[in-house]
């Protein structure tokens, strides 16, 4: 077993365009200051990284790993959400997610997912100059407005959805592929890949490709009112990635699952800051550690009270506590025997 790296923290959700957050100098004072060893980068975020110029030069991901080396931090994994987003997005989402690209190509379906298959292969290749071998996205949806099968699915619906879905990023994990990347799908809701079933069905349809993982995250699951633990019996071969984000669902009479159109402070399911929620993370250090994952534990932050700093700060703490440093040896050994064969014998009456 190896213990897991961290504590490392997801920058999207504290960016912004005041001082310190706005740069990544900024940001990597601000984590350094907050205890956090590791940051996962938004590939989206041109105050924080041109994906594109990691793509091509090595000189600029040098000045950047030097300039988190100066505060103590390397690169966890770069993170292409909102890119991974557009590579498959139903028309009903064209206008939403408009703002997730360049404007240049924004008000152009066609052209906009070129782009986002663009920023695909630049950040597979931009991985391996940073010399990370996963890699944190979405998978984008052609299905999430048929969710629920009412009006009943026309036959073949859903078969053509995963059939199209796996035919747009296949060539894309053969790129990570050649960079020796995986690519962790981050398992949620307005996703096609959203839970265990999905990634199957998609998985499949990819030949159960070998960069095909997961970013395990569970507060997703929490309000899909999924067993968030028994997910990691079941996949933890391949899960490779580790988004540490706590939730609660507290279904009323009067809202469940679906939210009821509220904002999220009076939905039944909402983010929490770690250990404000309903996550057992105890037991998932505890499960992902036996099952050897060696990724990193990667503070993504996301509540409706609390203020982000003091998230921060409490998330960095939080995921150092639990990180389960692994024993080079084991508890009982003072107690242990050599192998004597003869000895097993006689012990078995024989």
């Amino acid at each position: 077993m190896r213990t897991i790296k961290g504590p490392g923290v997801f920058l999207a959700q504290f960016a912004s365009d005041d001082a310190p957050y706005d740069s990544l100098a900024g940001l990597a004072g601000w984590a350094k200051g907050k205890g956090f060893i590791g940051v996962q980068l938004p590939a989206w975020d041109s105050r924080i990284i041109d994906i594109e110029k990691a793509a091509e030069s090595q000189t600029y991901v040098d000045e950047i790993q030097g300039l988190l080396a100066d505060n103590g931090l390397v690169v966890t994994e770069l993170a292409t959400h909102l890119q991974g987003q557009l590579v498959a997005s139903h028309p009903a989402f064209d206008l939403p997610a408009d703002s997730f690209a360049v404007p240049a190509v924004r008000r152009d379906p066609k052209t906009r997912q070129e782009w986002a298959v663009r920023q695909m292969l630049a950040a597979a290749r931009a991985s391996r100059r940073f010399g990370v071998d996963r890699h944190v996205t979405f998978s984008g949806s052609l299905l999430w407005p048929y969710l629920y099968p009412y009006p009943q699915w026309p036959d073949g619906l859903i078969d053509e959805g995963f059939d199209e879905l796996a035919r747009r990023w296949r060539p894309i994990l053969d790129a990570f592929d050649a960079e020796g990347v995986d690519v962790c799908y981050e398992l949620h809701p307005v996703e096609d890949l959203h839970d265990g079933l999905s990634f199957e069905m998609f998985l499949e349809r990819v030949d159960g490709h070998p960069r095909c993982a997961i970013n395990y995250d569970p507060s997703h699951f929490v309000l899909q009112c999924l067993d968030y633990l028994a997910f990691i019996d079941h996949y933890h071969e391949r899960i490779r990635a580790f988004h540490v984000k706590d939730a609660e669902f507290r279904p009323s009479g009067k809202g469940g699952v679906y939210g009821g159109f509220q904002p999220w402070v009076k939905r039944a399911g909402r983010f929490r800051s770690p250990g404000d929620g309903q996550v057992d993370f105890k037991a998932i250090f505890s499960k992902l550690t036996g099952y050897d994952f060696d990724g990193w534990a990667v503070l993504e932050w996301e509540c409706c009270f609390k203020n982000p700093d003091d998230g921060a700060a409490e998330g960095a703490r939080f995921i150092a506590d639990h990180i389960i440093r692994v024993s080079e040896r084991a508890f009982d050994d003072f107690v242990k025997s050599d192998a004597d064969p003869s000895l097993n014998r006689t012990i078995l009456g024989y």
